[in-house]
Order: C-alpha cells, then sequence, then structure tokens
C-alpha cells in the first residue's frame, strides 16, 4: 500500500497538497476509494480511505491507526565519522532500513573527508533525501533524521547523555551480548571513518562514559561496522 510521511498528526481526515498529491493522483493514478497510509512525525500509522481528489490535493478518511510496527522498540542513534566519497550515502541508507532513528555525521581526526560548510549543507540536503527515500521504501513509520555534522567532542557530549552509548573500536572492547544485558530505550553507537579511531579519542570518550564495544576480531569497512552493529543489537533486543 503507497505510504506518505506527514509533518502533523491528523485528525478523522487527512488533506495532502503539492508533491504528495500529485504523486497520488497521477504518478500512483489513484482514485476516490482507494487505500493510502499516512505516518505521522510520532510514529503513528494512519490507515486512511481517499475521499476527494483534484489537481493539486488529496483528501482522505482515517479508517484506524496506531504505532507503526516497523519501528524498533529501542532508539537507535547512530554518530558515524564522516567518510570518503559516497559510502555515507550508503550508510544512510541502509541504517533507514534497518531501524535507526538519526543519524549524526561526525568529524574525527581521522577522517579523510573535510568538507566546507557549503559543501556540508549540500550534502546534507542529499543525506535527508536519502533518508527519506529509505523510509518509503522500507516502510518505515517515520522519516529518520539526519543532523548537521558535529565535531567530535560535540558527539561525545550527546552519546555520554544516553542511557547507553558504545563506541565500536577495533582496538578491542566489550562483547555485545554483554553489553545489552539490561533493557534501555535510546543507544547510541559511534562508528570510524576509514582508519578507526585514534587511540586519544578513545580515551576521552571512555572517561565521558561510552563503552567501548567489539564486533569481532575481524577488522570490518567503515560502512560495513554501522550496519553490522545495527543488526546485532536489534537482534539482541528482539527486533529481527
Amino acid at each position: 500500500m503507497p505510504r506518505f510521511f506527514l509533518p502533523f498528526s491528523p485528525g478523522g481526515t487527512v488533506t495532502v497538497t503539492g508533491e504528495d498529491a500529485r504523486h497520488i493522483g497521477f504518478s500512483l493514478r489513484m482514485a476516490v476509494g482507494d487505500p493510502v497510509t499516512f505516518c505521522g512525525p510520532d510514529g503513528t500509522e494512519y490507515q486512511c480511505v481517499i475521499t476527494a481528489m483534484d489537481r493539486d490535493s488529496v483528501t482522505a478518511a482515517v479508517q484506524q491507526s496506531g504505532p507503526s510496527r516497523a519501528e524498533p522498540s529501542v532508539e537507535l542513534r547512530l554518530y558515524q565519522a564522516l567518510p570518503k566519497g559516497d559510502k555515507m550515502e550508503t550508510i544512510i541508507q541502509k541504517a533507514v532500513e534497518l531501524g535507526v532513528r538519526e543519524i549524526t555525521p561526525v568529524m574525527t581526526r581521522r577522517c579523510v573527508s573535510r568538507p566546507d560548510i557549503r559543501s556540508m549543507e549540500k550534502k546534507l540536503q542529499r543525506y535527508q533525501k536519502i533518508a527519506e527515500e529509505a523510509a518509503k521504501q522500507s516502510g518505515r513509520g517515520r522519516i529518520p533524521r539526519v543532523a548537521p555534522l558535529l565535531s567530535f567532542e560535540a558527539a561525545v557530549e550527546e552519546l555520554a547523555a544516553l542511557p547507553l552509548s558504545l563506541l565500536f573500536y577495533e582496538g578491542g572492547g566489550e562483547a555485545l551480548c554483554r553489553l545489552l544485558k539490561e533493557p534501555v530505550p535510546t543507544i547510541g553507537l559511534f562508528v570510524g571513518a576509514e582508519g578507526g579511531f585514534d587511540p586519544e579519542e578513545v580515551s576521552l570518550a571512555r572517561e565521558a562514559g561510552l563503552r567501548a564495544a567489539t564486533l569481532g576480531p575481524r577488522i570490518l569497512r567503515c560502512e560495513t561496522a554501522p550496519l553490522c552493529a545495527l543488526s546485532a543489537i536489534l537482534y539482541a533486543t528482539g527486533n529481527l
């Protein structure tokens, strides 16, 4: 069933205009009486039936609503050191498919890619579009946010405020099965770019309260590690 995201929580009816309305009417060739799903900003799904439509707007009646079954029970926030090339695009697309709630690019010492402010602004616009498309394709109940680029220090400060934050370090750490024994509502994941983290960064993160975690004895690429970590956590928390 076609799915669209709303910036508001609807009442008994939903009216959309602009690109979504044109997509419903012209691209999908939907008509009055057809079912359509709308998702609110809080992850609620609204099962609707189209009741009226014209060239620029579509109105639908809400038949039933409830929490999206596609959203994990644990909120996952990925802090990803900015990799080079288009690897970040792949990470965002796949992380959204897996169920991440928010993705934050981070500038660390070993980042090869160091875009200027204007270039990063353009990248963020594209990143958010990729997240939106991946959310629609995978049947998510919300569009994950791609946050602005943070410094390492700012990222650590945010991560330290979460119930549990894991820094995935190729130099060793605790096994996920030990770190995830107790349920928590939110988990932060911090993954390095090419070359991983600088040892001093790891020390600073640990001092702030982040837990160093391992993904096994193999060295994973920076685009593989976050997807492996997300999958493992989803499994361990009963979301796979």
